[in-house]
């Protein structure tokens, strides 16, 4: 009459089909269930072809138990323990046969494993020499760009010295330098001890007059009136309108003359 709530899922209170541990039997009966006692769900059950070789040979060997001879002669006793070396044997040759089965398959797993890991090392090793050959490649296209950068300043010195072959003195030519905006005059190099960007502050103006609050004060006191002071005019009327306040006919016409004009 009563129900709960958990603070789990279903399928985490979910257990295993229940497989009984043992029966109830009349006495003196052993049934074949209880072979199977030790097969629980996930392992053995639901039953496969394994499964059913163990029953198979359960059954074998149960119909074999019933056919040894009783121990009540010499003979029956020599009889009993041949046939049960001869069991003996035939079942470490079968448990041979598993292990044989059994490391087949771990050698089957054992090269899969060895395949993953030599693609995987493959993959690695091509990365590598993927990343040695962009770094190569990169090093070569610098170097080549750093043969033609030195071939360019070449080629310049050597166009600057067939220039003057003989090496005569040339006077200066200051209209030619002050034409052309690319000359030294302009832009000088630095090769030839021109830095433009030293001693910038020099251009910067400095003035008593806008630096300082007296400078100020002594430039507002010499500036005139007009420029302190503003004056206003009121703007003449567009319109000459007669004494009574009408516009003129004459007047009216010059201002659209204008207009059109414009």
């Amino acid at each position: 009459t009563l129900g709960t709530q958990t603070d789990y899922r279903d399928g985490e209170t979910q257990t295993d089909p229940y497989s009984p541990e043992y029966v109830i039997i009349p006495s003196g009966s052993v049934p074949e269930l209880l072979t199977l006692a030790t097969l629980t769900w996930g392992r053995g059950l639901p039953a496969g072809l394994a499964e059913v070789e163990m029953i198979e040979r359960a059954r074998e060997k149960r119909a074999w138990e019933a056919t040894l001879p009783a121990l009540d002669s010499a003979s029956h006793i020599a009889k009993r323990r041949k046939m049960m070396d001869d069991m003996e044997r035939k079942e470490w040759a079968f448990r041979e046969q598993e292990i044989e089965k059994l490391q087949k398959v771990r050698l089957e797993v054992f090269k899969e494993l060895l395949r993953r890991r030599e693609e995987n090392q493959m993959e690695l090793d091509a990365k590598r020499l993927d990343d040695h050959r962009q770094n190569h490649q990169k090093a070569k296209e610098e170097k080549i760009k750093k043969i033609h950068h030195d071939c360019a300043l070449m080629l310049r010195k050597l166009i600057a010295k067939r220039k003057n072959v003989m090496g005569k003195l040339e006077r200066r030519d200051i209209i030619k330098e002050y034409t052309d905006f690319a000359s030294q005059t302009y832009a000088p190099l630095s090769r030839i001890g021109f830095f433009p960007d030293n001693h910038s502050e020099r251009y910067v103006v400095k003035s008593f007059y806008l630096n300082t609050f007296a400078g100020l004060c002594e430039l507002e006191a010499c500036l005139p009136d007009s420029v302190t002071q503003v004056k206003i005019q009121a703007p003449k009327p567009k319109y000459t309108t007669t004494e009574t306040g009408f516009v003129r006919r004459s007047a009216r016409l010059e201002v659209e003359l204008a207009q059109v004009h414009q």
